[in-house]
């Protein structure tokens, strides 16, 4: 049977850190530059924000379980 390799697990796990990483920073850099809308701000902009309003909730299911 062979040895596990770890020094070549131990640095897949760096590099699958290092690259979450700088997505991380893109997404955060991205979003800093183009701030997304909040909820009162979409509402001032769409002209049907009352055409589709929210689904009422639904009641509990009794022929599940």
């Amino acid at each position: 049977m062979a040895k596990p390799n770890y020094q070549f697990e131990k640095r897949q796990r760096e590099l699958e850190k290092k690259r979450k990483k700088q997505e991380k920073e893109q997404r955060k850099a991205s979003g800093a530059s183009n701030p997304a809308p909040s909820a009162d701000d979409a509402s001032e902009v769409t002209p049907d924000a009352g055409a589709n309003p929210p689904a009422a909730p639904q009641a509990d299911n009794p022929s599940a379980g």
